[in-house]
């Protein structure tokens, strides 16, 4: 019976995609219109170092912002580097703090060609719109807490003097540790006590209190500031809880995107809309996935949905085969990778099998038939390559089991696919680490 299902499966997928055209084509955003209503579009990527897939993600987005209204672009990045990306996207000065965007590991991840593209693009089309208007880009993420201590600081120490006196003083518990905060998280578990958390929570309080409804093109760098110091309460909370375990240090980091994403739509207003720009494993929802099935484990997907229902729209991306820009361990070099053909009964292979190397593959109730929901149901392999792909162990370092259907509501294939490029400074394979623009992306 299995091998009659796997035999049917592809040709029930064949029968139900529709098939991409070029990513250059403007036919291709124009396939995405249907997920225009949605308060937020969600989309993912299977690697964080594939051409594809930015650039793909980035004609959804033009067609969604320049057609139906959406103004944000929220990201799998730090707040504090995308701000600096936003500040040029908007038309807004640099900030004094002498801030690189995107310095730090993994580089490629954000600065390539394929995103320098889209946030260019970004700045041409905002230009000459009424600041409301114009479509903002903002990082999710909490790993940047030095950046974001500083931009805090730098801050108030204009603005409100006796609060940034606060701020030197409650920041300064968390100092000595913010370029390498995982040791902070380390004293805190053999401590056994959370010995900066008061501080940080108390500022970000404090900021709340004097931000009040504040949220006008006038008001810009409060929210940057009451950002910053949502994220330095997270990562600090981060840090300490890594230690007792993955499902609650990932819970911790995913709801933190969350919320920061749902302030940025609150200080947009109730029309606001957004695009969500992250991996797999934070797009579609965990609930239907090895995540939270077996690992307790939660994510921006399967919270959007539970908020907002049918006006969240999450979609999911695949590829068989091709390059990938990867390291062989954190903090280690890129390297360009060959991808292993995906999987046999996995996710992957069975959209490879369906002889389409380009499609869209509509997963709402209704848009594809009863037989070949029912079969993508069974819970099968999917591959999820981070910034570290390790080809040897690839079964059990890189594939989970999913739901298909209910993990996301569209999957997005490109059969064969290849590696990011990488902008000049970054490292490239066997160089040693050239020093970078340090005002990308205003020096360039």
């Amino acid at each position: 019976m299995l091998d009659t299902q796997l035999q049917s499966l592809p040709r029930l997928i064949a029968d139900a995609a529709e098939p991409l055209p070029d990513i250059d084509d403007p036919a291709f955003g124009a396939m995405f219109d249907r997920f225009g209503d949605a308060r937020a579009v969600c989309l993912g990527e299977a690697s964080h170092g594939t051409s594809q897939f930015y650039r793909a993600r980035a004609a959804i987005s033009k067609r969604l912002i320049e057609r139906h209204g959406f103004t944000i672009v929220a990201v799998e990045a730090d707040w504090p580097d995308a701000a600096t990306i936003d500040r040029y996207v908007r038309h807004r000065p640099a900030r004094d703090l002498d801030f690189k965007a995107f310095e730090r590991f993994p580089m490629w991840m954000w600065r390539n060609e394929e995103v320098d593209a889209f946030i260019r693009w970004m700045r041409g089309h905002n230009e000459n719109r009424a600041y409301e208007r114009m479509c903002g880009f903002y990082g999710l993420d909490l790993y940047n807490l030095a950046g974001s201590m500083e931009a805090v600081i730098e801050f108030l120490d204009k603005e409100d003097p006796e609060l940034g006196r606060l701020a030197h003083r409650r920041y300064g518990c968390l100092e000595p540790w913010a370029d390498n905060p995982q040791v902070y998280g380390r004293h805190s578990l053999i401590e056994g006590y959370a010995r900066c958390e008061v501080g940080v929570v108390q500022m970000l309080q404090d900021l709340l209190k004097k931000q009040v409804d504040c949220f006008g093109a006038e008001c810009e760098e409060w929210l940057d500031a009451a950002a910053n110091a949502r994220l330095v309460k997270d990562a600090e909370a981060y840090y300490r809880v890594m230690y007792h375990g993955s499902a609650e240090s990932w819970n911790l980091r995913d709801s933190h995107m969350f919320d920061t994403l749902n302030m940025i739509l609150d200080a947009k207003g109730p029309n606001s809309k957004a695009i969500v720009w992250a991996h797999n494993s934070h797009i579609g929802n965990a609930a239907f996935t090895d995540m939270g099935i077996n690992r307790g484990e939660l994510n921006i997907g399967q919270l959007v949905k539970e908020k907002w229902d049918d006006r969240a729209r999450l979609l999911g991306f695949g590829t068989h085969t091709g390059t990938v820009a990867a390291a062989d361990d954190w903090d280690e070099p890129m390297k360009i990778k060959r991808v292993r053909p995906s999987l046999p009964e996995s996710h992957e292979r069975m959209s490879h099998d369906s002889d389409i190397p380009r499609f869209l593959l509509d997963l709402h109730e209704g848009e594809v038939g009863r037989e070949l929901r029912e079969e993508l149901k069974a819970p099968r392999l999917e591959r999820f390559i981070g910034v570290i792909y390790r080809r040897e162990t690839e079964r059990w370092s890189h594939y989970s089991e999913a739901i298909l259907p209910r993990q996301f509501d569209g999957w997005i294939w490109f059969d064969e696919t290849s590696a990011v490029t990488p902008l000049p400074g970054e490292q490239r394979p066997g160089e040693e680490a050239p020093a970078v623009e340090e005002t990308y992306p205003f020096g360039l």
